[in-house]
Parts: structure tokens; C-alpha cells; sequence
């Protein structure tokens, strides 16, 4: 009696680790789907089509391509809302749409696409890949801002780059009040980036 009570949880046990198991597979097969249907939506806006959803249901469609240093390229979708940046980096609505003058800001979620953003030091590199352009940024300033009392100010006297996440990387919780902010300019002359530095144009 006792070898077949043991019998009944081992092959329940199997069950249920292969049931996790399936379900990690599609969530794995899922995202990974996901990023090659980004990537062509993303290809068909290069070629001319203004707007190119992904999957026929999405609210979001790619609108630039962001490079970070060491690491792969990122798809960026339009509007930093939860929906869309459970797939990816989203463009905060309210900015410079990407290519155009003025600042732009992207806010992705620490624990997956920004999760490199604390690498991140002053003269670093950032490519923002717009439809028809390829700009490059330099990166001034990093900041930690408690939303409770500071607010993101955007300024559009300049060509800048602003990359937002959650703050602390480690939290066990998320929706803190912490963010994680880095400024980039537009690589022009370096008189530019020593105005720029010295005047501190982005306030939050």
C-alpha cells in the first residue's frame, strides 16, 4: 500500500515539472516570437510604411532601433505604456519622436531591456536608429530622482537622449517611487557637450 502511495506522488510530481516545464517553454517561445515579429514590423517601417504593428492585435508598433554598448540592438515601441514595454524599450509619447529635434525619452523596465542601464558612464556611446538616420549620442549624466518630489522637465533646446527605468535594479518589489535616469546628447562638437554639462539643461 505504501509502495503504491509513493508511486501515485512520484508520477504526480512528473506531472506537475512537466507542466512547468511546458509552460517555461511557450513563455520562452512566446518572447522569442515576439522579438522576430518586432524585428520585421521594425524592417517594414524602414521601407516606407509609417505604421507596422508587429501582430495584428498590438497597440504599439516599433518607431527606432536603440544600441547600447555591449550590448544587442533593442527594438523601441511607440508609447511607454505597461503593454508595450512588456516586449520592449517604449517612446514616451510626450518627446521628440526619434529622428526628429529635440529630446527623446525611452523608459524600459530595470530587470529586463534597461537592465544595463547602471553600466552606463559619462562619454559612453548610444545609437538611437531612426527610420532613415542613424544618431549618435554621448552619454553626460547619470541620476537617481524620487518621483514624490522631482519631475522630468523636458527641453527641446537640444538634441538629447533620455533613457528612464525603475530604481533600485535589485528591488524585490516593483512601482517605487526611484528612477533611474541617464542623459545623452548629440555627438556634435565638444564645445556642445561642455555647454551642455556645465549649464545642466535637463532638469527633473
Amino acid at each position: 500500500m505504501k509502495y503504491k502511495c509513493f508511486k501515485w506522488l512520484g508520477a504526480a510530481l512528473l506531472l506537475i515539472s512537466g507542466w512547468h516545464a511546458l509552460h517555461a517553454g511557450y513563455i520562452i517561445g512566446k518572447a522569442t516570437l515576439a522579438q522576430y515579429l518586432l524585428e520585421q514590423a521594425w524592417q517594414n517601417s524602414k521601407q516606407g510604411e509609417q505604421v507596422k504593428k508587429p501582430w495584428q492585435w498590438a497597440d504599439s508598433w516599433p518607431v527606432a532601433r536603440l544600441h547600447l554598448p555591449h550590448q544587442p540592438p533593442m527594438i523601441v515601441l511607440s508609447g511607454a505604456t505597461g503593454r508595450a514595454l512588456a516586449f520592449a524599450p517604449g517612446h514616451l509619447s510626450a518627446s521628440a519622436l526619434p529622428g526628429n529635434p529635440g529630446t527623446v525619452v525611452i523608459s524600459g523596465h530595470r530587470d529586463t531591456h534597461f537592465s544595463h542601464l547602471a553600466e552606463l558612464t559619462t562619454g559612453d556611446v548610444l545609437t538611437l536608429e531612426a527610420r532613415q538616420q542613424k544618431i549618435h549620442y554621448q552619454v553626460i549624466k547619470t541620476k537617481i530622482a524620487d518621483t514624490r518630489t522631482e519631475k522630468l522637465v523636458l527641453n527641446n533646446s537640444f538634441n538629447q537622449l533620455i533613457l528612464v527605468t525603475c530604481y533600485p535594479f535589485d528591488a524585490l518589489e516593483t512601482g517605487g517611487p526611484y528612477r533611474y535616469i541617464v542623459q545623452a546628447i548629440q555627438k556634435k562638437t565638444k564645445q556642445q557637450l561642455k555647454t551642455l554639462t556645465n549649464a545642466q539643461h535637463f532638469t527633473i
